[in-house]
């Protein structure tokens, strides 16, 4: 890439710092850092949670499952009307009731002190792993071949990365991060767009590129429940379904932007951008990918010796732009990447950030925390997601198996305390441990079963609902069976 470029991942960079110095000036409390107010506009805070979900890994996981295996993964865009319904009117009200800003100080109240501890543990958990997946799979992935550098360079940017997180978060807080992803969101959808144009110019037209017949190396549509199938359409529906309802229910990047908002009327119209967009960037980069393969199948490039496009799925996208893209153009899309990143880490600090200061550290300190102490906080926990980056290099598949296996592990047995928090009337504290222990032990066996050597043989996609199903089941059996038990704050 040439200088152009870089100029314009310049001033995107540039760009996000300003924003984070710009809102400095209105943090005057710990609920303006972390919450915005709770007077934020529904529209940006719908766009930051879509950034918020979309990382680098759905950015480059997108293309590169199309590429690899086919649309299957794309028709769980169908699931979201009915996760509107539930999360809209099922859960929103709920959650917007409670006057808390972490979102495990309603785990508190009905099953203990321990579980909201436990609850917030997993949490962090479930987002270090996530962020750290992240700034893996953007250096190692993106830049390192951008750059044309040796992979030994991948912890090196990774921490290029969390610094330049760090910065515009721990100036702005939460009202930087909201707008920053607004801006972010916008970027990705520019992104798609213009690499679709650009090989559509190239080759003549949306019909060179467009496949005449079906890829032999596509999984075959399956539109049932094979547990045999790597993606059947049934088994994709309830999993996308569970896991938009597990996330938007129990982890504190979505209710925290949920409560930034006035009112339940205001979340849901957050929760119907946030969707919308999703779903239209989900279908672009689909469509991306096809692109991207019809390209190559054309002009088939030079690689490795017994290695085929379908092998390097996840890395044409990358490779696309940096070997036959205009300078100015692959500079944009490039920062469309770096946005699906920057945006996801910077929320996932905020949220860690917000759960390590309210469930630990001033948890019965009302009213003492500080604004100096939640920029500190902001800084060690990127430090730490740098820090936990290169375990993804124990982890086998592509990027959508890596979403699955590592950032979803623990969505479902997070939910399963909310569940039983919110909708099991007998439940307590003691049910809750039975419920998230077996929960987890469940996603793990599934998510995991080869490497176990376990002979379950069911597609990782059933690992959110089957783990869901194990935790909720054990927990509300477990809290029948031994009410005195019940946990006190």
């Amino acid at each position: 890439m040439g200088i152009a470029g870089w100029l314009v991942i310049a001033f995107y960079a540039g760009l996000m710092i300003g924003v984070g110095v710009w809102y400095s000036r209105k943090n005057q409390t710990a609920d303006d850092y972390l919450l915005g107010g709770r007077r934020m506009s529904p529209i940006a805070v719908g766009l930051s949670l879509f950034a918020t979900l979309v990382s680098t890994l759905s950015y480059l996981g997108g293309p590169g499952e199309m590429i690899a295996h086919g649309p299957m993964m794309m028709t769980q865009s169908v699931a979201h009307p009915l996760i509107f319904l539930i999360v809209g009117f099922g859960l929103i009200p709920l959650l917007m009731r409670q006057p808390v800003t972490s979102a495990y100080e309603i785990l508190e109240a009905k099953l203990g002190t321990s579980i909201r501890l436990a609850g917030a543990s997993v949490f962090l958990l479930l987002r270090l792993g996530w962020m750290s997946t992240i700034l893996f799979a953007t250096s190692q992935s993106v830049l390192v071949p951008l750059l044309g550098l040796d992979v030994s360079w991948t912890p090196w940017l990774c921490i290029f990365l969390g610094i330049l997180t760090a910065i515009y978060s721990s100036t702005g807080g939460m009202r930087a991060v909201v707008m920053t992803d607004a801006i972010q969101s916008i970027t990705m959808l520019a992104g798609a767009i213009v690499t679709l144009a650009v090989i559509t110019v190239r080759m003549g037209g949306v019909s060179a590129w467009w496949p005449k017949s079906w890829p032999q190396h596509w999984q075959t549509p399956n539109w049932g429940f094979d547990p045999d199938a790597r993606v059947s359409f049934g088994m994709l529906f309830i999993s996308t379904t569970l896991w938009y309802v597990c996330t938007n229910g129990s982890d504190q990047m979505s209710i925290q932007r949920f409560l930034a908002t006035r009112d339940a009327k205001a979340a849901r119209r957050t929760l119907a951008v946030s969707q919308i967009t999703d779903v239209s960037v989900s279908v672009l980069l689909s469509i991306t990918g096809l692109a991207i393969l019809g390209f190559y199948q054309a002009h088939p490039p030079q690689l490795e010796a017994n290695v085929t496009i379908v092998d390097i799925g996840d890395q044409l996208f990358p490779k696309f732009i940096m070997s036959e893209m205009p300078d100015l153009l692959a500079g944009l899309v490039l920062a469309a990447i770096l946005s699906a990143a920057l945006s996801s880490l910077s929320s996932g600090v905020n949220s860690a950030c917000a759960v390590v200061e309210k469930d630990f550290l001033s948890r019965h300190q009302a009213g003492t925390t500080s604004l100096r102490r939640l920029v500190l906080l902001t800084w060690i926990i990127a430090a730490v997601s740098v820090g936990l980056s290169l375990i993804n290099t124990l982890i086998e598949g592509n990027i959508i198996e890596r979403c699955y296996k590592v950032v979803n592990l623990l969505t479902a047995p997070l939910f399963v305390l909310f569940f039983l928090a919110l909708f099991v009337r007998w439940s307590n504290g003691f049910g809750a441990w039975c419920g998230l222990i077996s929960s987890t032990l469940a996603a793990i066996a599934i998510a995991y079963a080869k490497d176990l050597g376990l002979p379950l043989g069911i597609s990782f996609v059933w690992m959110t609902p089957c783990s869901l199903l194990t935790g909720i089941v054990i927990g509300a059996i477990a809290s029948a069976a031994w009410p005195q038990k019940r946990a006190t704050a």
